[in-house]
């Protein structure tokens, strides 16, 4: 078959090979580095932002915690939708590196849901104005992800994906894994919000403890199972 710019008989000349096998070029790839750091920078800036002034932080007030320009932000999101979403992304990645994945297979499902649990309040307990915003879609012509469906579906099939590898080594059935991961991450979501709204009343440690007395047992009857 002869390819699409080929030489006649279906091979590729030596010239056709050097443009086939060619560098991508050193420095777009350098600019899209570039632009990427620059991003990530940005959203670190916006994340102190709202840190210290508040959940309804503005363009105007993080451009300048970031020693920039609204231009610059634009330029980079495209909007406050755009950059939102950044924030949300950046949340959502940090909560996930705080859970023992790696180790979960090995710790059990009871673990590790104590230990998102423990995580994704400490998001709350340490950074409220940070919770705050990411569970509040700016308003605009821009449609944004729901929050709480952005950060939680990505956790609940990480989790989902976790708990599955469990229940194979142990020999168990692999179908509830992911009712159980996203009804565990739905459940500390709703527990967290209520948190909040009480005004972290009940200790970090508390509340962790009893969503780990209300999954344990059924997690330690499938064991048994």
């Amino acid at each position: 078959m002869k390819l699409d710019g080929a030489s006649p008989g279906g091979t590729l000349s030596d010239d056709e090979v050097a443009v086939a096998e060619a560098p991508v070029d050193g420095r777009a790839l350098r600019w899209e580095q570039h632009n990427a750091e620059r991003r990530r920078v940005l959203v670190e800036e916006a994340v102190r932002a709202i840190r210290e002034l508040g959940p309804n932080v503005g363009m105007d007030e993080i451009a300048a915690r970031a020693k920039t320009s609204k231009t610059v932000l634009y330029r980079h999101f495209g909007d406050k939708a755009g950059l939102y979403q950044a924030v949300v992304a950046s949340v959502r990645d940090y909560i996930l590196r705080k859970l023992p994945l790696e180790e979960a297979e090995r710790l059990g499902p009871r673990e590790l849901v104590a230990a998102l649990a423990d995580a994704y309040l400490a998001v709350v307990e340490r950074d409220r104005n940070l919770y705050l915003f990411v569970s509040s879609r700016p308003t605009g012509e821009t449609p944004t992800e729901d929050p709480v469906l952005s950060i939680t579906t990505r956790i609940g099939n990480e989790v989902a994906a976790t708990i599955r590898a469990w229940l194979r080594n142990q020999g168990h059935d692999e179908e509830p894994a992911n009712i159980w991961a996203h009804g565990a991450v739905g459940f500390i979501w709703a527990v967290a919000d209520r948190w909040i709204v009480t005004n972290l009343r009940r200790p970090r440690a508390d509340v962790v403890a009893y969503i780990d007395r209300f999954f344990g047992p059924a997690f330690e009857a499938q064991q048994r199972s």
